[in-house]
C-alpha cells in the first residue's frame, strides 16, 4: 500500500519563521500565480494570489552522493498537513504524469527508475520503497514522498 508523506509540520514552521533552507538561504517570498505551485506541506496547489515560499529542500536524513536537493513551494501561511497518508493527495490526484525517481531505504538511487509514469501506474505498481516524485511536465521540484507500507 502506498503512503503519501508530506513535509513535517515543524520543518514547514521553521521555514515560515525564516530558517535557512538546504543551501543556507532564507526562503524567498512570492505570490502564487495559481499555476503549478504545489505546497510540500499540505499537498495542495497554492491558489493564485496567495503568498508562498520558494526554497531548496533535501528530504534525506544524511548527506551523500544521492541526497538530491531541489526547489519546492510552501504556503507562506500555516496550512493543514494531509492527515490520511493512504489517500492520494490533491497534488497527485490532479496530475496525469510524474517524473519518478526511486530510492532505497538507505537513501541510494535505484538505477533505471527515472521515468515519467502515468498516475494509473503509480496506483497499481508501487515498485520501490522510497520514491521521490517530481511533476512530469515541468521542473517545479519535489512534491511528495511516496512510500510503500
Amino acid at each position: 500500500m502506498l503512503r503519501y508523506v508530506s513535509m513535517p509540520g515543524e520543518i514547514a514552521a521553521g521555514y515560515r519563521a525564516g530558517n535557512a533552507d538546504a543551501y543556507g538561504m532564507t526562503p524567498e517570498r512570492h505570490t502564487s500565480d495559481g499555476d503549478g505551485n504545489p505546497c510540500r506541506h499540505c499537498l495542495r496547489d497554492i491558489p493564485a494570489g496567495v503568498p508562498m515560499l520558494i526554497l531548496a529542500y533535501r528530504p534525506f536524513d544524511a548527506l551523500g552522493p544521492y541526497s538530491e536537493t531541489g526547489p519546492i513551494f510552501l504556503c507562506a501561511e500555516a496550512c493543514s498537513r494531509e492527515g490520511e497518508p493512504h489517500v492520494m493527495p490533491p497534488i497527485v490526484a490532479s496530475r496525469q504524469r510524474f517524473l519518478m525517481r526511486a530510492y532505497t531505504a538507505e537513501e541510494r538511487i535505484v538505477y533505471g527508475t527515472g521515468a515519467i509514469v502515468e498516475r494509473l501506474i503509480l496506483r497499481k505498481q508501487p515498485q520501490a520503497c522510497w520514491p521521490a516524485r517530481k511533476h512530469g511536465s515541468s521542473t517545479c521540484g519535489r512534491q511528495v514522498t511516496i512510500a510503500t507500507s
